[in-house]
């Protein structure tokens, strides 16, 4: 059973002692969620956040995301354009912890409704950008991964393997998955640091701006194609918009392939479904997964598609990938390996904080 927002608020008052609760109220982005969430407004005015993690999935995923928010210190924040979310306090309850934190104001907006131009998509693609031009240091130091372009591909290649094993995976998918994982070329790129599991659902945003990025459980130094695949889900005049407004802060930066390689990790995540309906014995999801490789088949044959490299086949053109996209469920990339579970609803609205130890 839920807990209801005077609940929460009671709780918020033991996590941070002295905290003045001035007004209350549920909050969610979503009608189901791993978390129960309440607003709070506070005598000062300000207005936090307190969520407890209804599951053992999201009490995980709360405790990287205060490893990473920990990580994010005050200088490395201001490098920043827009907010990260601050941890104040926690309490347990019932086995598991009540944990409040500053809540970031912003707007949620569909992915379909970003227009092109330099407004909301250029500022999506500046906002991934700076993260990328975070000194990579102070991930390894807070014991988070640090991995390297190598780490990356042999971490794709243990995927296709994985979902090659299952028998579902088409003949044609597997050979181009696996010809991608071989090039050489495309492996060639700098680690950078990267959010890891960002999806339109990470993005707070006011007058066409990014004023707020959620859910940093998956920060690590890693391959930046990886925070970009989601953008192929915009319409091609948002996607043109975004990636140049990426690319221009990124000047300089030398990795060609970073657009292939986001491409290849999207019609991964088609690959993560199929695992994850595996893992939690799903035969609805194995279904729809295994109807998306086949559409993605059928295009492979039927269609000219912009290449990945010439030694590696094609893959799919923009355009295609956004249809998938849009029918695939998100996934928190905590470690790009499968099993991962879709997001819930709610469980973007704020963010996963740990303990102490």
């Amino acid at each position: 059973m839920s807990r209801s927002h005077l609940t929460l608020a009671a709780l918020a008052t033991s996590a941070v002692p002295g905290l003045e609760v001035a007004g209350t109220r549920s909050f969610s982005y979503g009608a189901t969620g791993d978390f129960d969430s309440a607003l709070l407004s506070v005598r000062d005015g300000d207005e936090l956040i307190i969520r407890v993690p209804a599951s053992q999935a999201a009490e995980t995923e709360q405790s990287a995301d205060l490893v990473a928010l920990r990580a994010l210190s005050n200088g490395v924040r201001g490098r920043l354009p827009f907010d990260v979310p601050t941890y104040i306090g926690q309490a347990p309850v019932g086995g598991t912890r009540a944990v409040v934190y500053t809540f970031l104001p912003g707007d949620k907006v569909a992915i379909e409704d970003i227009p092109g131009g330099d407004g909301l998509a250029g500022s999506i693609g500046r906002s991934i950008a700076a993260i990328h031009a975070l000194p990579t240091a102070f991930v390894g130091d807070a014991g988070l991964p640090v991995l390297s372009a190598a780490d990356c591909r042999e971490t794709v290649e243990a995927l296709v393997d994985t979902v090659s094993g299952t028998g579902k995976l088409p003949a044609a998918l597997r050979e181009r998955w696996r010809g991608a994982v071989a090039d050489e070329a495309l492996w060639r790129f700098q680690p950078t640091v990267i959010n890891g599991s960002l999806s339109i659902e990470s993005v707070l945003v006011r007058d066409e701006t990014v004023v707020g990025v959620l859910g940093w459980s998956a920060l690590r130094v890693g391959d930046p194609a990886r925070d970009l695949h989601w953008l192929l889900a915009m319409d091609q005049d948002a996607l043109e918009s975004s990636l140049g407004a990426y690319a221009v802060d990124r000047a300089g930066v030398d990795d060609p392939q970073v657009t292939h390689r986001a491409m290849l990790y999207a019609e991964l995540e088609i690959a993560r479904w199929l695992l994850h309906g595996r893992e939690v014995h799903d035969s609805a999801i194995v279904d729809d997964a295994v109807g998306m490789l086949d559409r993605l088949v059928d295009r492979v044959h039927s269609d000219s598609l912009d290449p990945l490299d010439p030694p590696t086949g094609p893959i799919m053109a923009v355009t295609e990938v956004e249809e998938l996209l849009d029918a695939t469920p998100v996934f928190r990339a905590e470690d790009d390996m499968p099993g991962l579970r879709p997001v819930a609803d709610d469980t973007s609205e704020h963010h996963r904080l740990p303990d102490d130890d």
